[in-house]
């Protein structure tokens, strides 16, 4: 029913448009030369009817089309307008309002300029609204402390003001803000227990959503990863001494949460505590400063060298033939040469190799009894070494 309505204006407001031009026609043909042109008397009355309808039936035909291009405009203009922050639109629509009312007061100096009058009276008020635009959305806050005399508003403007703030590099210095993984990993709660951590831990809201979600998914896995995320949250924020806040921000135009952490970060200026490997090396491609919990695990292992001896336990069979896997209290796997045949014994292993990647440490020995034992049948061969 609201679209017939809609319809039928778009068609009468047309043909009201085919009636003027029709008027403007008489203007500059007379009636009586277009009644000699076409052979036979015409009354003007006849002139607007005709018009009337033949514009009526072309707007009828584009009514639709028309309606749709609209329609397209308002919901583009309302998905423009819903990304801007209220106080934006406060504050410039209040500048643009000043702009105007300046344009009105200096338009009366323009009117005895000949010619260019109107139009210069025209340009100056696009200009002041713009100048008003631009300098009432980069004062609001000035605009607000204006009205806050206001009880209400007053109070208002006292819970929006941290929202109105743009973060600087002075007052974000220490912040961090953290992904899903290194919430779910939970090793940054120990990590934050020990001191070593200092500033702020900012966690957006949008990486609590995407927390709530897993922790409310079908499988059974990841609802118990989403629900352990979420403790690790409440235990950070009540038993360590670094501060946690909640960004409430989001980026409407990004639908991953990854690439609203990177613009979060880039925009904030601050590092990302992470454990994702594809995270970190996408950071680092944008200039971004990563804190990557594995890494510090890395670098916080013992050292161990060539030649020394270590206890394990034989845990399964290696990739290559004889060999055999045992892993140490961190988790570094410890590929053993021969190891085969010692699955399910603690073992003495001489370590070989160490190998150190971006994911982690692998280390690479011997059974300590074979290497004796081949020092023994070629003395010659290990002499040559020493």
């Amino acid at each position: 029913m609201i679209r017939r309505i809609v319809y039928a204006i778009i068609t009468l407001l047309i043909a009201s448009v085919g009636v003027l031009l029709d008027n403007i026609l008489m203007g500059i043909i007379s009636i009586e030369q277009l009644s000699a042109s076409l052979g036979f008397p015409i009354k003007l009355f006849w002139t607007y009817v005709f018009s009337f309808i033949v514009f009526g039936i072309i707007g009828f035909l584009l009514a639709p089309a028309i309606m749709k291009f609209f329609i397209g405009l308002f919901k583009w203009l309302e998905s423009k307008l819903t990304r801007i922050p209220v106080y934006d639109l406060i504050g410039g629509s209040i500048g643009i309002i000043i702009g105007l009312i300046i344009a009105r007061l200096l338009s009366g100096s323009f009117k005895d300029i000949p010619f260019i009058g109107p139009v210069l009276s025209v340009a100056v008020s696009i200009f002041l609204a713009y100048i008003g635009l631009v300098v009432g959305v980069k004062r609001k806050e000035d605009f607000l402390a204006f009205f806050s005399f206001f009880p209400k508003f007053k109070a208002e403007k006292g819970e929006k003001q941290k929202e109105l703030k743009t973060p600087t590099k002075q007052n974000i210095t220490g912040y961090k803000v953290l992904d899903t993984s290194v919430i779910i990993d939970g090793r940054i709660a120990d990590i934050a227990k020990t001191g070593f951590l200092d500033g702020v831990l900012l966690i957006p809201r949008f990486v609590l959503e995407e927390l709530r979600h897993i922790a409310d998914s079908s499988d059974v896995l990841k609802r118990n990863r989403g629900r352990r995320g979420l403790d690790i949250l409440n235990q950070i924020s009540k038993e360590s001494s670094v501060k946690v806040e909640i960004y409430e921000g989001d980026f409407e135009d990004i639908t991953e949460v990854d690439s609203k952490l990177l613009r979060l970060a880039s925009t904030m200026n601050i590092p990302i505590l992470t454990n994702d490997y594809n995270l970190n090396k996408v950071a680092e491609l944008h200039g971004i400063k990563v804190l990557n919990i594995n890494e510090l695990a890395n670098a916080v292992k013992p050292v161990v060298l060539p030649g020394e001896e270590m206890n394990v336990l034989v845990m399964k069979e290696g990739k290559e033939s004889g060999q055999g896997v045992a892993y140490l209290d961190d988790g570094t796997m410890v590929v053993i040469d021969s190891g085969r045949r010692y699955i399910g014994q603690q073992i003495t292993v001489l370590v070989t190799t160490v190998l150190q990647t971006a994911a982690g440490r692998m280390i690479f020995a011997k059974p300590k009894g074979m290497l004796e034992k081949s020092s023994e049948e070629y003395p010659h061969e290990f002499n040559a070494f020493g």
